[in-house]
């Protein structure tokens, strides 16, 4: 069955009790992973985001190694699986205290060689996003990582994602270069990750948020509660749904065939 994969990343800007709070709601909304991001803003290059408000977000919301922890642990508590993606390798040695089984690849580091290496050395099972990428970018990464322990996840990355460009088709060219593919959306609700489903994908992510009017693109343009609930519906019922009855009626039908059929009378 698909996976849900809440992505709070840094919505809760440095509120550990916040990010508590998105993990118990996506919790209780039937994810089954609360993703944050692992980074540095003392290793961030020098950018746009240094000349609008984006750097002070970035600084409210990094996570520190015990945060990290802490964070794990409450996740450990809830029953809900801690991830994260990372930006640079050498996060990757205290990540290791973690005992985390499985990492994730942002679609903007999948060109960065070293930090695939060193995933692959110490990750069983690793989540490679592709927005942003070309497809011999996207075949390059087998270069490094052990194609078995690989899910690709289709993504455009554009915040958000208007339907027009979502391009779900581009998951069937992903499966020819990798038999398990995902996908991380950034439409606006919940239709993209619904029309997913056709592919099969292994895990679908979404950004995720208690409060759409927190600061931040990402909390804009996450999902509530509600819609995770019935993305996490849609998904345990879609398999069932599918299923082929044949043509003619079920045993379930047999007493309204048997019992309903004509019972009113056609006289006055």
């Amino acid at each position: 069955m698909t996976k849900l994969i809440a992505e709070i990343g840094w919505n809760f800007l440095g509120n550990i009790n916040l990010a508590k709070e998105m993990i118990s709601a996506a919790k209780e909304s039937g994810a089954d992973y609360a993703k944050f991001q692992t980074w540095s803003t003392k290793d961030l290059v020098k950018g746009p985001w240094h000349k609008d408000n984006r750097i002070n977000l970035y600084k409210k919301a990094e996570l520190s190694e015990d945060d990290h922890f802490e964070l794990n642990e409450f996740c450990k508590k809830k029953k809900i699986i801690f991830l994260t993606s990372v930006f640079n390798k050498k996060y990757l040695k205290f990540l290791k205290r973690l005992k985390l089984k499985t990492i994730k690849v942002a679609s903007m580091e999948i060109t960065n060689i070293e930090l695939l290496k060193e995933m692959n050395k110490i990750y069983k099972n690793i989540i490679i996003s592709t927005g942003a990428s070309k497809i011999d970018e996207v075949k390059k990464v087998f270069n490094y990582i052990d194609k078995k322990k690989c899910t690709l996840m289709h993504c455009v990355s554009a915040y958000p994602t208007p339907a027009e460009n979502i391009n779900l088709p581009r998951i069937e060219i992903l499966k020819k270069i990798c038999k398990r593919v995902g996908y991380s959306g950034h439409l606006v609700g919940i239709s993209d990750a619904l029309g997913s489903l056709e592919y099969d994908p292994i895990y679908i992510e979404k950004h995720f948020t208690i409060d759409k009017k927190l600061p931040g693109r990402d909390n804009q343009l996450a999902i509530l509660p509600n819609e995770m609930k019935i993305l996490s519906k849609y998904i345990k019922e879609y398999k069932k749904i599918q299923k082929n009855k044949g043509s003619n009626y079920q045993k379930i039908e047999k007493e309204v065939r048997l019992n309903y059929r004509n019972r009113w009378s056609n006289f006055a």
